[in-house]
């Protein structure tokens, strides 16, 4: 299976034969705050909705409970704080879903429980589990430009260092500004080229006019609607609708082509 490439505007065109189609998990994890983490889980949420798929949306974030907020996609809290802290061991309750439930799973980890999660990963040896158990493990990063752009970066090679298998989804934000460096680009980093074999796929988030695509998505998110409901009912505008239409068929084209 060839490598996956950054595109500028399209994901790679990802055969999919290293993941059978079996039910999958889909964790959207950066330990940098304020990048999208929920923005992408809400993005897949409305995706996996939208081809007819049965999910099941959890919100692990003991802080901001940010994809509880979106109505439509009914995510259910996991309970993780005891006398103050993280516990660890509520993570053998989110587990016990994983397994027992066919469900299509997307699941929004906060900043706060980035390590605690993936430690517990690791050391339980999660994804061999969810292998043997005929599930797929698909992990969500976001790398942002602007200021946060080196702390997303250290962030996805943490995550890439810390596993073996080629399951790494990138989502590319431009948001806060081009993903670039010193003159490179993320696909040119080391941080990238040393592993891409551990990148399943990537979906570029396009740098787009912030007064009429900005200030449109803007409002969306502020509002915790999905796109179908800001386009059907959300009192916008003809053109705001449009506009919105053009995003959200981009985004859901590219996780298309990455054939989860």
């Amino acid at each position: 299976m060839a490598r996956p490439a950054i595109q500028e505007t399209t994901a790679p065109n990802i055969s999919g034969d290293a993941f059978s189609y079996a039910p999958g998990i889909h964790m959207s994890l950066q330990g940098k705050g304020g990048v999208g983490k929920s923005l992408v889980a809400s993005i897949l949420a409305q995706y996996f909705m939208s081809g007819g798929r049965e999910i099941a949306c959890i919100d692990t974030d003991p802080v901001n409970r940010t994809l509880s907020q979106y109505k439509a996609v009914n995510a259910s809290r996991l309970e993780l704080l005891r006398n103050g802290n993280i516990d660890p061991r509520g993570f053998d309750v989110l587990m016990e879903r994983l397994l027992t439930e066919d469900l299509t799973f997307v699941i929004d980890n906060g900043a706060s429980t980035f390590l605690p999660l993936w430690s517990y990963v690791i050391e339980n040896q999660v994804i061999d589990v969810l292998k043997k158990a005929g599930k797929n493990l698909y992990v969500h990063t976001v790398i942002t430009g602007g200021q946060a752009l080196l702390d997303t970066v250290n962030g996805f090679r943490s995550l890439a260092q810390s596993i073996e298998e080629q399951s790494i989804v990138l989502w590319i934000n431009e948001y806060f500004g081009r993903v670039e460096r010193d003159g490179k680009k993320f696909a040119d980093m080391a941080a990238y080229t040393e592993n891409t074999e551990k990148v399943f796929g990537s979906v570029h988030i396009t740098q787009r006019n912030h007064d009429t695509f900005g200030r449109d998505v803007e409002e969306v998110i502020s509002r915790k609607l999905t796109f179908e409901e800001a386009i059907r009912e959300g009192g916008f505008s003809i053109m705001s609708k449009q506009r919105l239409r053009v995003v959200q068929r981009d985004l859901f084209e590219q996780l298309d082509s990455i054939g989860f």
